[in-house]
C-alpha cells in the first residue's frame, strides 16, 4: 500500500477517537461552566439572572453573556470586553467577570461580557466593529431587561482595552448605536498608539496583529484616530509594565489638546490584577466608580 494512502487510512481510523476526546472535552467545559455558574448566582443578589450567548451576529463568536441583578427599572449598563491578545479569550472567564458581577450587580447595574471574532479569522478594526455591533444590539435590548440604553458604559481589558479606546476615539466607528455611551474604561491598555509601537521594539503579538502596513497602523490607533467629541476615558495602567502608562499619558496628552476628558489612573498591580481585582479590591473599584459617579452614574 503506498505510504500516503496508508497515512490516510491511519487518520480515518482516529478519527472516532478524536471525535470522542472533543466531545468529552466539551462536555466536561459544559460542566465547569455549569458549576462556576451556579456558584456565582449564589453570591450575587437574591433574584439576579444570567442570559447566556445571546447572539448579535450569525458567526460562532459573536455572542454575549447578560448578567441582570433582581427588579431591574432603568438599569446603568455596563458593556466588559475582554483581552487575550485579539486572538484568544473568552467573556466567561472568572478574571473578565466575576468580581465585576459581584460589585456591579449590587449597585443595581446590568453587566454585559462580550466576545468577538479573533485573528486570524478578523483584524483589531473587524473586532472594534463586533464590539460596536454587540453594543447596538444590546441598547435595542435593554428595555426588556429594565435596562436604560442611554446609560451605558464601555470597560474592556488589554486588547479588549484597545478595542474599546478605539471605538471612543472615533465615533463613526459605532454609528449604527442608536445612543452614545457615557464613557469608557480602559484597563490597562498598551496600544493607545499603535504607530508608536510598531516603529520600535515590540512584542511579536503586535505583528500577529496589526502587520506592516502603516496606514492600517493609524486606522487602528486610538491615538492617532482621536477627535473632538470623544467620550470621557478612564486609562487605568500598571506602573509594573514599562509601556502601559506612557501609553496612556501620551492619549490624555493629546485628548487636553482637543478639550476630551482622559483621566490615567496609576495602579501597582500586574497586569492581570488589573483587570481581575476590578470588583473585588475596595481602594482600586472605589477610584474607578469614582469615575463614573462624574458620568453621573451611580
Amino acid at each position: 500500500m503506498p505510504r500516503s494512502l496508508t497515512l490516510l487510512v491511519a487518520a480515518l481510523l482516529c478519527l472516532p477517537q478524536l471525535s470522542a476526546a472533543s466531545t468529552l472535552r466539551e462536555k466536561l467545559q459544559e460542566r465547569r461552566e455549569t458549576r462556576s455558574e451556579q456558584r456565582l448566582l449564589s453570591e450575587l443578589p437574591a433574584g439576579s439572572r444570567i442570559l447566556r450567548d445571546q447572539a448579535y451576529g450569525t458567526h460562532p463568536r459573536q455572542r454575549f453573556d447578560v448578567y441582570l441583578p433582581p427588579a431591574a427599572q432603568a438599569a446603568p449598563i455596563l458593556f466588559m470586553v475582554h483581552g487575550g491578545g485579539w486572538y484568544t479569550g473568552d467573556k466567561a472567564r472568572d478574571a473578565v467577570i466575576e468580581n465585576k458581577a459581584r460589585h456591579w450587580l449590587s449597585q443595581g447595574y446590568i453587566l454585559v461580557s462580550s466576545n468577538y471574532r479573533l485573528l486570524p479569522e478578523a483584524d483589531p478594526l473587524a473586532q472594534a466593529g463586533d464590539v460596536a455591533q454587540a453594543l447596538a444590539v444590546v441598547q435595542r435590548a435593554a428595555p426588556g431587561w429594565g435596562g436604560d440604553a442611554t446609560r451605558t458604559l464601555l470597560m474592556g481589558h488589554s486588547a479588549g482595552a484597545h478595542l474599546v479606546a478605539l471605538l471612543n476615539s472615533d465615533p463613526q466607528l459605532a454609528s449604527a448605536i442608536a445612543h452614545p455611551w457615557l464613557g469608557t474604561i480602559a484597563l490597562d491598555s498598551a496600544a493607545f498608539d499603535v504607530t508608536a509601537i510598531m516603529q520600535n521594539r515590540h512584542l511579536p503579538l503586535y505583528d500577529r496583529a496589526f502587520g506592516d502596513d502603516r496606514t492600517g497602523w493609524r486606522q487602528a490607533s486610538p491615538l492617532q484616530r482621536l477627535q473632538t467629541g470623544a467620550r470621557p476615558l478612564l486609562a487605568v495602567c500598571s506602573t509594573r509594565r514599562h509601556d502601559a502608562c506612557p501609553q496612556a499619558d501620551a492619549y490624555a496628552a493629546k485628548a487636553q489638546q482637543l478639550g476630551v476628558t482622559v483621566h490615567v489612573l496609576r495602579e501597582n498591580r500586574s497586569h492581570g490584577e488589573i483587570n481581575q481585582d476590578l470588583g473585588a479590591d475596595a481602594v482600586y473599584t472605589a477610584r474607578v466608580d469614582a469615575f463614573l459617579h462624574t458620568l453621573g452614574l451611580p
